[in-house]
């Protein structure tokens, strides 16, 4: 069954939203780095992997892999000084800024990379710190780095991380997350980690909901884990009560098109229809698109947001409306927020007049 919905030419549509001034809250830094910059990484650690192999990192099939194994192969193989991370940070913010990102939120695993690399923490977050600053100089971005849990490691590990964060506070470390494969891994088990960080004026958030797993992750991850946004959560559209509760909480949830484990698993020409995402906002959710693992999943932050009407069949006002929650979401002081809203939704409305006129197009409802 198809319905004709009213959306500009993709071509139109894709230079608007890569004109449109954004937030970006949700991308791992490892799945940034661009396909030269880890060939460059894997000669200057001696070549470990074969060209083949990471040739296959960078290719997404029709039935895309996970890209965990890709992280790990950069943790424990790859990263070897401080310089690598300044790289990789520079790079992504580079590249971010490129398409009007202007705070961009990455996630870094720093028990993953210390372990691997033998780098202290401190070396390790000084380099990432160091990149921010110059990519805001040469760029004009916001970065802000969110230390994330490894939750295939032991809880301890994680209150460790947290201890290493307070004890190197700064501005551009906002928060903590918690990512890798959630499957046995439910979020109660790094309760400690996020109470230490919390108490410490941390902010929080939780990968939940992500692999299938159940809707109660996601509730304990707000409620026992009290955190303040959610990442992916699709499951939540499996219990529309708690769903609508999420909504009446305000509760924005950074959700990733690209999200590999829905391509996986549903039919080719059923994916966007039947994927969460397309269902979360008619339960009052506030949604906000996201790159995840931008190079890795071969999506820009234009695409992402153009992925959200050219698949999930959403209008130019709820991109507007996807707009508002990252900012709504985003760890910047209310007078930034304020400040920001009112000028991007001026651009948004500048944006949206200079879209040519298009006749209707057949979008599967």
């Amino acid at each position: 069954m198809t319905a004709p919905i009213n959306h500009p030419a993709p071509a139109s549509l894709e230079a608007m939203l890569r004109a449109l001034p954004k937030v970006e809250l949700h991308c791992h830094l490892l799945g940034s780095v661009r396909h030269d910059t880890f060939r460059g990484l894997n000669r200057r650690a001696g070549a470990p992997l074969t060209d083949a192999a990471i040739d296959g990192f960078y290719t997404r099939g029709e039935k895309p892999v996970g890209v965990l194994r890709v992280l790990r192969a950069l943790e424990t193989r790859l990263l070897r000084c401080a310089d690598d991370l300044h790289q990789i940070t520079f790079e992504y913010l580079q590249d971010a800024a490129a398409h009007q990102v202007r705070h961009a939120e990455f996630f870094w695993n720093p028990t993953g990379t210390l372990r691997g690399s033998g780098m202290a923490y401190a070396l390790a977050q000084d380099a990432i710190v160091r990149a921010i600053h110059d990519a805001q100089r040469e760029f004009g971005i916001a970065g802000r780095l969110i230390a994330a849990i490894d939750r295939e490691a032991s809880p301890d590990a994680a209150v460790q991380m947290v201890q290493w964060v307070t004890a190197r506070r700064c501005d551009e470390v906002v928060g903590i997350g918690i990512d890798y494969r959630e499957v046995d891994r439910p979020p109660e088990l790094f309760a400690q980690a996020y109470a230490d960080a919390r108490k410490a004026g941390l902010r929080t958030t939780a990968h939940a909901g992500e692999f299938g797993m159940p809707w109660t992750h996601v509730r304990s991850a707000l409620d026992l884990l009290r955190v303040d946004r959610i990442d992916h959560g699709y499951t939540v559209v499996d219990q529309p009560d708690f769903a609508r509760a999420c909504a009446e909480r305000g509760v924005v949830f950074t959700v990733v098109p690209t999200n590999s484990y829905y391509l996986r698993t549903l039919p080719p020409e059923r994916w966007a229809c039947d994927h969460p995402i397309r269902r979360m906002p008619g339960l009052g959710l506030r949604i906000h698109p996201n790159t995840d693992d931008p190079t890795l999943h071969q999506v820009t932050p234009t695409q992402a947001w153009l992925m959200m009407v050219r698949d999930f069949g959403f209008g130019i006002d709820d991109l507007r409306g996807f707009m508002h929650n990252g900012l709504q979401g985003a760890w910047i002081d209310d007078t930034q927020r304020r400040q920001w809203r009112a000028e991007w939704d001026q651009s948004f409305d500048l944006l949206r007049a200079g879209l040519a006129a298009e006749p209707p197009q057949i979008i599967p409802a």
